[in-house]
């Protein structure tokens, strides 16, 4: 029986299955050791022993013991179809027409196979044709879908910007504080994300809410628009609450011009400004609390951005770690793979061995042991499952060298996306460092348009200084006559008393010459001088007249002068609070051109460090180029800063040649002033000349008139003895008279001094009347100036504001980039940390390679003293010396020859141990993976090798 067993052929047999159990299709035959080749379980052993055991017939025999039922058998499974197992027959039963039939099935079983090969193979290619076709499609669509996601991405930040806007515009124009919630900008959790599909994150992150995900395509289209609409309400709301800030910011401007045009009365004007005051403190603490909501914000964006920072440098770290893995792991698949290599090939000599032994035993008869035999079915189990198991092996193999090739594909393409200009370009630190400098330069902008506005005002205050400069000296000036004047008049005003006083005193002598004169002979010389007497008086009286409107006008010059010292001392304060909101704002506009200047100076260096990122994305450059381009750009900063400050030098000096010329033209035009004012000057001083000569010349009259008068009172006291008795005669009717005389002399004197009085109140009032009429004009000017000053002040005042949210968004700003700075000046020193270490381990280097070279020369030395000591022995101990000294030469020799090779010259040192060799030794280490030194084991890397000349 096992003779036969081991003779048998291979036939093919069928099962079906049934209950999950394979059954044997064939009837029961009297041979029961069947077997299958291929390692069955349990249960479909048990099903074959079971339906192969024999069954009950007539004389014991099973009806499928011919060839020829076996053969209608194979026929039958073949034509159904079912599962084939290879199993044992006995040779007695394998005929020739079962052999020729088996032969037949096999020739048809390949062609069918090819067949259906070639039509797997059609429906691979159409199948790789429309896998292509999909992958076109799938391309297009996530193009569309990045460009989509972009705009999107677009569409979010202008509309997150207009939301910010209108909450600070809102806030400025004293709005609601609960607006600012608008400026959270709260972005879903990242666990709604993840269960969303990738086309629909952007709508979520847009729309700001989780109602998407639960949605399907048809409700889709409704959900985004209604969270559309409920957005777009949100911005409608705070436009309209901005809308009416400012509306009721125009109403309270507008009812305070109302109030302080003078329409309403004073008490009406202090509540509007106490009102006005009231509301101004409000927006003040209003704006102080948003600052300060925004600063906390600021800070926990900024707190943010520092965990973003560290998480990313885990990332980085991560990535390193899992790269080194990666690059082990790759060692170990390839040391594996030698190793099956050189497994395989041993076990393929193993086989050789084994068939050449069957070829020789082939010879061998069928009638040897059971234990030969057994041993040689144990031995081919064995090589099956030798052979299954290295299958398995490889394919496992190549599945791990599919996914290192894949891994492999991925490292390759992720390193071309960080040489490609285009990825670095796209990258998040490039975007984030060209938006702040587009950021940078718009502030920068605008900053300048602030300053050119600021510098014009700047020159209309200065021409407004000019100009109040000019009508002060003008004043002065005016002072100065005017005083000049008023001296002048104070001294008519004297002698115009004096002369009053002496007339008054003539007309009482000549009363009392007339009471003592009681002749009727004079009444007529009497007249006559009376005439003459009244003409000089009206002359006299002309004269007065004349010096009263003189001193009217000086009275009038007086007030005129007066009003123009109130008006002085008001321009002189108007000037000097002008001049000091004048030196703020060129303080203003001094820090802001400073801070422009740090501002372009920031911009040039993120512009420099996007440079480097750049290029140290896309050129891998030594440590001596980087140190040459930095002393080149160090060089050009340098050359670019002297530019600059010869620029400044240069606009200094057009500015000092414009200021000179401006005082040129100033000078000029106050030359030309004073002369008209000299002109003016010698036209007073001439009518004062006049006048006083006048005054001489009425002086001189005055006393001609005195010397005749006492002439004729000489005639009187002569001719008194003589007219007595004519006055006693005359008394009565003298006395009656000169009481008439007197009363119409005081009468007239009464008369004029009315006259004279009434024409210096006409003058007064005529004065009083154009200075009224000038100091009215003069109220409506300045007022007028007080409005465009008022309005210049709410216009500075609320531009100083817009300056100062700007220079705290520009503050917080250069805060981020100096942040940026610090971290990049933090990587520059470790790196210059690193290059002074190298430095030291190069210096040590040094040091040991002196040290080698002194104990070279102290050897050369040595030996040198040993030839000597050599050459002076004796004859019978030459042999035995020079013997002993080449023993030495070699061990010297030894010790400076490689000590793996020991052929060549040891030229190459570890830092690490410092242990030395050859450098075509180290280069083979050096290809190894796990590179260790030869003498200590101490692992090394490609930079801890260093050339050492001996």
């Amino acid at each position: 029986m096992l003779a036969e067993q081991l003779g048998c052929r291979l036939l093919t047999s069928s099962l079906a299955l049934r209950d999950g159990l394979p059954t044997l299709s064939v009837a029961s035959c009297s041979f029961a050791h069947f077997v299958a080749l291929r390692p069955c379980p349990d249960r479909l052993g048990r099903a074959v022993a079971a339906a192969c055991r024999p069954a009950a017939g007539p004389a014991g025999r099973s009806p499928w013991t011919t060839p020829a039922t076996l053969g209608e058998l194979f026929h039958s499974c073949f034509l159904s179809g079912k599962v084939i197992l290879l199993l044992l027959l006995p040779p007695q039963l394998v005929s020739g027409p079962i052999r020729a039939y088996c032969r037949i099935l096999v020739l048809m079983d390949a062609t069918a196979l090819q067949y259906e090969n070639q039509k797997l193979v059609q429906q691979l290619e159409a199948q790789k044709a429309e896998m292509h076709i999909l992958e076109g499609k799938f391309k297009e669509l996530r193009d569309g879908q990045c460009s989509y996601d972009r705009i999107l991405i677009s569409l979010n930040k202008m509309w997150n910007q207009l939301i910010d806007d209108l909450v600070l515009l809102g806030v400025r124009a004293g709005g609601d504080l609960d607006n600012l919630k608008a400026l959270d900008h709260e972005e879903l959790p990242e666990d709604i994300f993840e269960s969303c599909p990738s086309e629909e994150i952007f709508l979520l992150r847009l729309l700001k809410s989780s109602n998407l995900k639960n949605n399907r395509d048809s409700n889709l289209l409704l959900s985004v628009e209604e969270n559309l609409a409920c957005r777009y309400s949100t911005t409608v709301t705070l436009m309209k609450s901005m809308q009416e800030a400012i509306a009721s910011q125009q109403a309270r401007s507008e009812y305070l011009s109302v109030v302080l045009s003078g329409q309403k009365s004073s008490e009406d004007v202090i509540v509007a400004l106490q009102n006005h005051n009231d509301h101004l403190k409000e927006v003040v603490d209003n704006a102080s609390q948003a600052i300060s909501i925004i600063n906390e914000k600021h800070k926990r964006y900024l707190n943010e951005i520092e965990t973003f920072k560290s998480n990313h440098s885990r990332e980085l770290l991560e990535i390193k770690r899992l790269s080194g893995e990666l690059e082990e792991s790759i060692a170990e698949l390839e040391e594996s793979q030698r190793k099956l290599v050189v497994l395989q090939l041993q076990r393929h000599g193993s086989l050789m061995d084994a068939s050449a032994a069957n070829n020789v035993n082939g010879s061998v008869s069928t009638d040897k042991s059971s234990d030969k035999s057994m041993s040689w079915q144990e031995l081919k189990d064995a090589v099956e499952e030798a052979k299954t198991l290295a299958s398995n092996r490889l394919f496992e193999l190549h599945e791990t060298q599919e996914d290192n090739l894949i891994l492999s594909k991925e490292l390759g393409d992720l390193e071309g996306q960080l040489k490609d200009e285009n990825y670095v370009f796209v990258s998040k630190p490039y975007t984030i460092l060209s938006d702040q400098l587009q950021h940078l330069n718009a502030e920068i902008e605008r900053y300048r348009g602030l300053v050119e506005a600021l510098q014009n005002e700047k020159n209309q205050f200065m021409q407004k200084e000019n100009e109040i400069c000019e009508r002060a000296e003008s004043i002065d000036n005016m002072r100065l006559n005017i005083t000049t004047y008023e001296t002048k008049l104070e001294e008519l005003e004297r002698q115009i008393q004096i002369f009053m006083a002496e007339k008054n005193d003539l007309e009482i002598k000549v009363e009392e010459t007339l009471q003592d004169s009681g002749k009727k002979d004079f009444k007529g010389e009497i007249h006559v001088m009376a005439a003459a007497l009244s003409k000089e008086i009206e002359m006299m009286e002309s004269q007065l007249n004349r010096a009263k409107d003189a001193a009217s006008e000086a009275l009038a010059l007086r007030e005129e002068a007066k009003s123009l010292r109130t008006l002085v001392a008001k321009k002189i304060d108007e000037q000097k609070a002008i001049s000091h909101e004048y030196n703020s704002q060129v303080i203003e506009i001094k820090s802001l051109k400073t801070l422009i200047e740090e501002l372009e100076q920031q911009k040039q260096e993120l512009q420099y460090i996007a440079d480097m990122y750049a290029k140290e994305c896309s050129e891998s450059r030594t440590i001596a180029e980087i140190e040459e381009s930095e002393n080149r750009a160090r060089s050009q900063a340098e050359y670019l800063r002297s530019n600059l400050a010869e620029h400044n030098l240069e606009l200094r000096v057009k500015a000092a040649n414009e200021a000179e010329a401006a005082c040129q033209q100033r000078l000029l035009i106050a030359e030309a002033e004073l002369e008209e004012l000299r002109a003016k000057v010698d036209v007073a001083e001439r009518d004062v000349l006049e006048l006083k000569e006048a005054i001489k010349i009425k002086e001189a009259e005055g006393n001609a008139y005195i010397s005749e008068i006492e002439t004729i009172g000489q005639a009187y006291e002569d001719m008194q003895t003589q007219n007595q008795h004519l006055l006693q005669q005359l008394s009565d009717r003298d006395d009656f008279n000169i009481k008439l005389v007197s009363d119409s002399v005081k009468m007239k004197q009464a008369s004029s001094s009315l006259l004279s009085e009434k024409l210096m109140l006409q003058k007064q009032l005529q004065q009083f009347n154009t200075s009224l009429e000038s100091s009215k004009v003069k109220i409506a000017c300045g007022e007028e100036q007080m409005k465009t000053y008022v309005a210049q002040a709410i216009k500075t005042s609320a531009e100083n504001r817009h300056l100062t949210i700007s220079l705290e968004r520009t503050a917080l700003e250069v805060s981020n980039t100096e942040k940026e700075l610090k971290w990049l000046r933090s990587s520059i020193g470790s790196s210059e940390k690193e290059y002074e270490q190298t430095q030291q381990k190069i210096a040590e280097l040094r040091s040991l390679l002196e040290r080698e070279r002194s104990e070279r020369r102290k050897l050369e030395e040595q030996y040198v003293e040993v030839e000597k000591e050599v050459m002076e022995l004796t004859s019978e101990t030459e042999e035995t010396t020079i013997q002993k000294l080449q023993d030495e030469i070699k061990e010297c020799k030894a010790i400076l020859k490689c000590g793996v090779c020991f052929d060549r010259p040891k030229e190459v040192v570890i830092t690490k141990c410092f242990h030395l060799f050859c450098s075509p030794c180290i280069q083979r280490n050096l290809e190894i993976r796990h590179r260790k030194c030869p003498c200590c084991g101490t692992p090394f890397g490609q930079n801890d090798v260093r050339e050492v000349k001996i």
